[in-house]
């Protein structure tokens, strides 16, 4: 029996039921992951005013999305290896109080590099919260069952942030200006500060060894190129700017897997990437989020921008999905204990790859209803994927290392955050711009801006107006929907690829206590 399923062994005899004091921390520590979750979804239908505003270059659009979870995917390991040896509840709290703070300089910035740089200092901060939520369930619910449910609240939490960002979201964007989405953070981090000293236990691995300075370097030298460069080779193509870094990006991180196997108390165990479950859990996530993030990238614009709906009515018109997946997530704990992943999870994907394949073909200006019922259709298969590959990651870990498992979770995650609007994101910008003709008597500079991004085509066509504005939008309109059809058919490709990954790692027994 090896030392890891050891540990796995003993902790399991020790697990006991927790009353209502657990349950209660549940509670607080969902207000952080409430949090991350509006962030996001908010952010994405805040971008068509953000653009209407500040007038971004569709370089630094995905700039303005993917500067928060680049940050947060480069420092997730670190944060969670430190919650690990000064305390989860701590960095939680230090966490907070940061997020809290960048988010208001977010809220007023006043230009496009103002608000790329609060993004970054967001992600150095969210680092800090999202390893210490998923962790802290980890060492408060030793019992799996318990866990188990605890962790499909967690994961539900994050569809209902979803669900919660385009209403609250919307409502602000119809009366306020942008950057009042950003303002949310603040009545939902005070709550914690003052709860999680209450009621959250802190919990830290009992023998953490020394802080390895050059480890924490390796990684971020590692995760910030790699994901730089897949930046560049969405928007510009394979470029040396894209190339180089990501060949950068690998060499460091073999350094890194080299340095955590020669240590005798590694910063990330990679024992732990030696089981099938472990490692493939993994990469259903990553795709997961891949899929879930290129949608609402795409979709927002869409109903914004093509169909004309407001943020409020487009934040609407996908609730339904978002409550499907939250549904889901609760769902699947008691089939999950009857089936085994294997088969749970690529059967719930299923519904995932028929809500892209139906995307494909309902791109037209009436296609709201359809839209929605894909969105459905994806956000069941999401819901129950996401929260039986979770439960997978954190029972594969001693509860000891918690903090670094979490914190890998957490960074297959934001990795599929950054990936969904870089590769899908920068896939559709280059759709759009092949298919795009701008009508002959469109102004040279109208015609720039309308090339660059679906917002700046309609506003180019504002500006014009009449007929010739008229049919430069619709030029733009059919360009980017020509774009989202073909962005579509490959998420499903995606979706497919984590089915076969679940059916094959997953292992084949059910999810027993």
């Amino acid at each position: 029996m090896t030392t890891l399923t050891q540990e796995l062994t003993l902790a399991d005899a020790r697990a006991r039921k927790v009353g209502w004091r657990g349950w209660a921390a549940l509670v607080v520590l969902m207000l952080p992951v409430l949090l991350v979750s509006v962030d996001n979804t908010v952010l994405s239908f805040a971008l068509p005013s953000i653009a209407l505003e500040l007038g971004p270059t569709s370089a630094q659009q995905l700039w303005i999305i993917d500067a928060y979870p680049l940050v947060l995917a480069g420092l997730l390991v670190t944060m969670g290896t430190l919650g690990d040896r000064f305390g989860r509840r701590r960095m939680l709290l230090i966490g907070a109080t940061g997020f809290a703070a960048v988010s208001v300089l977010a809220a007023f910035a006043p230009s496009a590099g103002w608000l790329i740089a609060a993004r970054a200092g967001m992600g150095v901060f969210g680092a800090m919260l999202m390893p210490s939520t998923l962790s802290l369930l980890r060492s408060i619910f030793t019992d799996r069952d318990q866990r188990r449910l605890a962790i499909a609240v967690w994961a539900a939490m994050f569809s209902a942030g979803a669900a919660l960002g385009p209403i609250v979201g919307g409502l602000l964007l119809e009366h306020y200006s942008w950057g009042s989405v950003f303002l949310l953070s603040v009545p939902v981090l005070v709550p914690l500060l003052v709860l999680a000293p209450l009621l959250v236990p802190e919990s830290r691995d009992p023998a953490p060894g020394r802080i390895d300075p050059l480890s924490i370097a390796l990684s971020l030298a590692t995760m910030i190129p790699i994901v730089y460069g897949i930046k560049e080779l969405a928007v510009h193509g394979l470029t040396a700017a894209a190339w180089l870094p990501m060949l950068a990006g690998t060499g460091f991180g073999v350094l890194f897997v080299r340095r955590q196997l020669r240590a005798s108390t590694p910063m990330l165990d990679m024992r732990l990437f030696a089981r099938g479950t472990f490692s493939g859990a993994l990469l259903v996530n990553l795709l997961s989020v891949i899929a879930l993030v290129g949608f609402l990238f795409f979709v927002a614009q869409h109903l914004q921008l093509v169909v004309g709906l407001s943020p409020m009515q487009a934040g609407l018109a996908l609730v339904p999905g978002l409550v499907m997946m939250i549904l889901a997530g609760l769902a699947v704990v008691p089939i999950s204990k009857k089936w085994p992943a294997r088969v749970v999870v690529p059967a719930a994907l299923v519904f995932s790859l028929g809500g892209y394949v139906a995307v494909a073909f309902s791109t037209g200006s009436d296609s709201i209803g359809a839209l929605v019922a894909a969105f459905v259709a994806l956000g069941i298969g999401i819901g129950a994927a996401e929260t039986v590959s979770n439960e997978l990651v954190l029972s594969s870990a001693p509860p000891a290392k918690a903090g670094a498992a979490s914190a890998v979770s957490e960074t297959a995650y934001e990795l599929g955050a950054v990936l969904g609007t870089t590769v899908l994101g920068g896939i559709l910008t280059a759709l759009y711009r092949a298919h795009l003709v701008v009508p002959a008597d469109v102004p040279d500079a109208a015609a720039t801006a309308a090339s660059e991004t679906l917002a700046g085509a309609v506003h180019a066509a504002e500006t014009v107006g009449g007929a010739t504005g008229q049919a430069l939008f619709e030029a733009a309109a059919t360009a980017f929907d020509q774009g989202v059809a073909v962005t579509a058919l490959i998420g499903a490709v995606l979706v497919v690829i984590a089915g076969v990954i679940a059916a094959t790692t997953l292992g084949g027994s059910r999810q027993k206590s």
